[in-house]
């Protein structure tokens, strides 16, 4: 292709969205360039969810020696080197990275590594090359970056980016923070043997989420050791005597060897030229599309993050995918971002899918609900006391299950399979006459018979 324009394509960012775009794209035929100034992955590849993942697993390890035992298993002296995880987590990344590149330079993809901004609608500077390309059509996949609030002494203070690449793990660390990040590196820390804290504006963490999960993730975390805090925040941070003092909203002082903030995450849109091309923003910076991923602007794309519709990888790689076969590959296609199955890798770990409880009262005039909490089988001999909770929405008028919420091992894997089973509009008597996987926690899902009904709380003599 490529008549007048250097390019038919030119992706700005590299991450999950804008590789799957710019790989789809030439697989049908377009010229594509992508530019890069960090490095090929984005986000969930470099310093997001796989790093993530790899620590998770790392900080699971202290409660399976102390479990082992029960099984009969003696194990002898431990030891944890974080260095060594770090190293090893790097060494994974760089050949994932590795993966990402070469699959892009087999499709055909050119990799300009510089950071890149628009001019106008069709041109493009590069900024580390000094020069201009143009293209037909510019996609924009530039994700979001962790935000951090304008308080005294926030300059003492870390992210996520900077969790993954500490020098040494700390003895004491300060979470802030209620959505998958907080809840994620406070078990990660927790798990380490870090003396743990997690602080949350809000009354309950994990806003959005459904509520019953909500309230046992915070009672299972607070029995692992975690050490919740609801309702507070930090107005200051300082350093004294080789520590940080954080003062909370409530005047209380609290001393602490790291603090780590994981209130948000903003769009990458800042200083990008959008404002010279014509780009439509959003009140909190992102990118304004329509259901095909166009800006404002006829042949200006944006998926992922930057656009702050659905916030998650996969979402990310399913809108690249979607606009490059709308536009390249003469499939229109629009994604759906009304079901998401979703796992947050909590400890407990959860996964949910569709609506919660409550989205389900305010939409419907009837809900029914099915829940179960219990300990799993193999806790009946570890000796942990760690519960697993299942739950199903469900309309009665249509027996439609409107979602799916669990906690507990492996929630993740289990809710991949279900989310199937609910964006394909199962209904609950489809779930009653699949036979259950015996002995599993998943089991439950297809045997719960009787609908849960609210105590009944009665007045005071």
């Amino acid at each position: 292709m490529a008549g007048k324009y250097d390019y038919d394509l030119f992706v700005i960012g590299a991450g999950s969205g804008g590789v799957r775009a710019a790989r789809i794209a030439a697989e049908h035929g377009a010229k594509v360039a992508v530019a890069e100034e960090y490095r090929v992955g984005g986000t969930c590849v470099i310093r997001g969810c796989v790093p993530k993942k790899l620590f998770v697993y790392a900080s699971h390890f202290p409660e399976d020696f102390k479990e082992a035992s029960g099984f009969g298993w003696t194990v002898g002296e431990t030891s944890f080197d974080w260095k060594t995880l770090v190293a090893n987590k790097d060494k994974e990344i760089d050949r994932l990275n590795g993966i990402y590149i070469r699959n892009l330079e087999k499709a055909g993809v050119e990799i300009v590594a510089t950071r890149a901004v628009l001019k106008d609608s069709h041109t493009v500077h590069l900024a580390g090359e000094d020069r201009d390309v143009t293209a037909d059509k510019i996609l924009i996949a530039t994700g979001a970056a962790p935000f951090l609030p304008d308080i005294p002494g926030i300059e003492h203070a870390i992210t996520s980016n900077e969790a993954f690449h500490l020098e040494k793990l700390p003895r004491r660390v300060v979470v802030i923070g209620g959505g998958y990040i907080a809840v994620e590196f406070a078990g990660i820390f927790n798990g380490l043997g870090v003396e743990t804290m997690q602080l949350y504006r809000g009354p309950l963490f994990m806003r959005g989420f459904d509520d019953d999960l909500r309230d046992m993730l915070a009672e299972e975390m607070r029995k692992k050791g975690v050490d919740l805090r609801m309702n507070c925040d930090i107005v200051e941070i300082a350093r004294k005597d080789g520590e940080l003092h954080l003062t909370l909203t409530d005047g209380d002082v609290i001393k602490t060897d790291c603090v780590m903030y994981a209130t948000g995450r903003h769009p990458n849109t800042k200083d990008l030229g959008l404002d010279a091309a014509g780009v439509k923003l959003g009140k909190s910076g992102e990118i304004v599309v329509d259901k095909y991923s166009k800006t404002s602007v006829d042949n200006i794309y944006a998926v992922g993050d930057v656009t702050d519709r659905a916030n998650l990888t996969p979402v990310a790689i399913r809108e690249g995918h979607a606009f490059a076969d709308t536009i390249f590959g003469d499939k229109p296609a629009a994604v759906d971002h009304s079901i998401i199955p979703t796992a947050i890798f909590s400890q407990p770990e959860m996964g949910t899918v569709g609506l919660t409880e409550a989205e389900a009262r305010e939409r419907y005039d009837e809900v029914d609900i099915y829940k179960t909490d219990f300990r799993a089988l193999k806790n009946a001999l570890s000796g942990s006391q760690e519960k697993t909770f299942m739950k199903l929405v469900v309309d009665p008028k249509s027996d439609k299950v409107l979602g799916v919420h669990i906690m507990g091992p492996s929630s993740g894997e289990v809710i991949q399979a279900v989310g199937i089973a609910v964006t394909m509009g199962a209904t609950k008597a489809q779930f009653d006459a699949t036979i259950a996987v015996h002995p599993t926690a998943a089991e439950e899902l297809v045997t719960l018979r009787n609908k849960w009904q609210a105590p009944v709380v009665k007045a005071a003599d």
